[in-house]
């Protein structure tokens, strides 16, 4: 009797399990569709962008689009100063040298920094987590006096040293919190067996925790570069001519008076170049980063 009971079960189970398999299948394809759109809806700008810069001013600076208008490589030609005569290529070297070194300084100063407060952590190790992010809380343009006050005072203004170390402050705090949350998840099973081994701090930080957390550490310096280059505002108030980075640079094609509009392309295009080939290049270990814990 039991058997005959079963029956009907495992007939009503098979018959559900096409419908949940269309249902499942379904549900990717939703999925999919919505992550392609997600993905369209932030790449568009960015292809607007670069075929805005290949148009003529005249065509750039059309009401309706002119998708289909004649393409030209002018504005880029104006960029590199084929008419003006002016000079784009301090401005990138600047911004590469200082987002370039202040990531690599956040780097070795963060992963100490987050070694202390995860695998050992120091008193009150909340309390100091808290600090770190505080220090954020400060709206940029509130500490920007102060630090021009400093900047004259010690006659560093105009200098890309100065704008290197503000970079490497703001982005530590961002740095040792993403960090922190990777080095918390390896198991406190490596560190003793290293102790057992007679490792020092140094070497149980190279040879075992970099490799470790090597795709966290990508993570954290691709968008620590990525702040850095971008950033503007210090750079517009603290620096002038030797020491102008590219976003400072790119401003000086918005004019009063005349079409500018795919020169600002073509200079936004040439200034993203770093940034998207410094995300392709690291896509994996940034994805991977992410996944391992670094946004939560």
């Amino acid at each position: 009797m039991t058997a005959v009971a079963a029956a009907p079960t495992r007939r009503v189970r098979a018959a559900s399990a096409p419908g949940r398999s269309r249902e499942s299948r379904g549900t990717r394809l939703g999925l999919g569709l919505a992550a392609w759109a997600v993905g369209l809806l932030f790449v568009l700008p960015l292809v607007w962008m670069v075929l805005t810069s290949l148009h003529s001013e005249t065509d750039a600076a059309s009401p309706s689009p002119q998708v289909f208008a004649p393409l030209t490589l002018e504005g880029y030609r104006e960029f590199f100063g084929a008419a003006s005569g002016a000079n784009p290529w301090p401005a990138l070297i600047n911004s590469l040298w200082a987002a370039g070194v202040s990531t690599i300084l956040v780097v070795l100063l963060a992963v100490p920094a987050a070694y202390a407060l995860s695998v050992k952590p120091v008193r009150k190790w909340s309390d100091v987590m808290f600090f770190f992010l505080s220090t954020k809380f400060l709206p940029a343009v509130a500490g920007l006096m102060p630090l021009y006050l400093i900047a004259g005072r010690l006659q560093i203004l105009d200098n890309i040293w100065f704008l290197l170390i503000i970079y490497a402050a703001m982005n530590l705090p961002i740095a040792v919190w993403m960090l922190r949350s990777f080095l918390v998840d390896i198991p406190p099973a490596l560190f003793e067996a290293a102790s057992l081994d007679g490792a020092g701090l140094l070497t149980t930080l190279r040879r075992i925790i970099l490799p470790i957390i090597s795709p966290g550490v990508a993570a954290t310096a691709l968008i620590c570069f990525i702040f850095a280059w971008n950033e503007m505002l210090f750079a517009r108030v603290l620096t002038g001519v030797t020491a102008n980075t590219a976003p400072v640079y790119l401003t000086g094609f918005v004019t009063s008076q005349g079409q500018f509009l795919a020169q600002v392309c073509a200079a936004a295009t040439v200034v993203s170049l770093p940034v998207l080939i410094a995300g392709f290049a690291a896509q994996d270990k940034l994805v991977q980063g992410l996944s391992m814990g670094a946004v939560k």
